[in-house]
């Protein structure tokens, strides 16, 4: 059997298995070992989210006034995200899960810029925002690769499948990559503006406790707007090029 100095001649990385980025309030569930804090964060932004649209939908009126009126405009926002990237007569079915993915993400964003989560004390780790953790990140953006692989076989069967080698076949292994690239690149996208935005403000809060902070802040808000936005912007993106006809409009 070979000992730890052999081991470390033949990989040189072996240690760095067990290392982990932070601190983590970790349940099991079975064999299973999942972030308790994200899911506390998560369940919390769910029933906010819930409780806002029960609220505003209890008592609908012909003539929009108040609450409703507001998210009235709001759905207004969120089918626009779906029509400009789907086109007029592709997007009503797919307004409920870009809807869902913007809520969830900017109403997370929000939760953990303006929540003072670090005052309340769990066994282990801390509270934050459900983005500011690369699963959660990762989890959204495989169900919008799931979601375009679903819309483009839906609308075209196997031949969705012609796609990889147009326009020509020499761009197959190119074209095969960038379904690899397009989730990834979404996840790491919105973990690194949420956690750093996050490290920015704790850092400014340290160093100079009552002014600074403010602004950056607010930057960090608009930030994490901005983020929510381009991730189900993108999605619909992703999922307008999947059933967009070849030669033609959606």
């Amino acid at each position: 059997m070979l000992g730890s100095s052999n081991l470390d001649v033949i990989n040189p990385f072996w240690c760095f298995s067990g290392v982990e980025v932070g601190e983590h309030w970790y349940w099991s569930v079975g064999s299973l070992q999942i972030h308790g804090q994200v899911f506390i964060v998560s369940w919390i932004v769910i029933a906010a989210l819930l409780s806002l649209a029960v609220f505003g939908t209890r008592k609908v009126q012909r003539s929009p006034q108040g609450w409703q009126n507001f998210m009235e405009f709001v759905l207004e926002f969120l089918q626009d995200i779906s029509k400009n990237q789907m086109g007029e007569h592709e997007y009503r079915p797919w307004v409920p899960y870009i809807s869902t993915l913007f809520l969830f993400i900017f109403a997370s964003n929000w939760a953990g810029a303006l929540i003072p989560w670090k005052f309340i004390e769990i066994p282990h780790g801390e509270l934050a925002a459900p983005t500011n953790d690369i699963n959660t990140t990762v989890a959204l953006s495989l169900m919008t690769s799931f979601a375009y692989f679903y819309a483009g076989l839906s609308k075209k069967g196997i031949g969705y499948f012609a796609r990889y080698v147009e326009p020509t076949p020499i761009l197959l292994p190119i074209n095969i990559l960038e379904d690899f690239t397009k989730p990834l690149s979404l996840s790491f996208r919105l973990f690194g503006n949420i956690l750093a935005d996050e490290l920015v403000v704790s850092g400014h809060t340290l160093l100079v406790p009552i002014i600074i902070p403010l602004p950056v802040m607010i930057l960090g808000l608009f930030a994490s707007s901005i983020q929510a936005l381009v991730f189900s912007t993108l999605s619909a993106a992703y999922i307008g090029e999947a059933i967009e006809e070849h030669g033609g409009e959606v």
